[in-house]
């Protein structure tokens, strides 16, 4: 559902919608749709809009949202890095698992320090 919600957002003409269009637009029910956009919220790819005159909340794609969800993804990496690391404090000497570790931490961490500069030459 969330993924529909997402397209659903991108391929509308207007510039909002409210939960209740969603809905309709797509044949689901409001509560689908509302732990959809909570999670579309969340991951910072959507936001409320105020709709003057209107006790009825509207969302809309931000404007930038995927820039917004990969500043988000910093403290994913961060997580899968840590992880790592407590795997490989774990993981006896000189194993196969201990190695993959070593790759998995060492991946999010060059992740993690590239992302930031990724996402400052975006915005320029």
């Amino acid at each position: 559902m969330t993924a529909r919600l997402l397209a659903a957002l991108l391929f509308t003409d207007a510039d909002s919608l409210t939960a209740a269009e969603l809905g309709d637009a797509l044949g689901a029910s409001a509560g689908s749709v509302s732990t959809g956009i909570r999670s579309l919220i969340h991951t910072g790819l959507v936001e409320r809009v105020p709709a003057p005159g209107s006790r009825r909340e509207r969302f809309r794609l931000r404007d930038d949202a995927w820039a917004a969800l990969y500043a988000s993804q910093n403290r994913v990496l961060r997580e899968l890095r840590e992880s790592a690391e407590a795997g490989i404090a774990e993981a006896a000497p000189d194993s196969p698992a201990k190695r993959r570790l070593a790759d998995m931490r060492d991946f999010y961490a060059h992740l993690q320090a590239a992302l930031p500069g990724l996402l400052s030459q975006w915005n320029r």
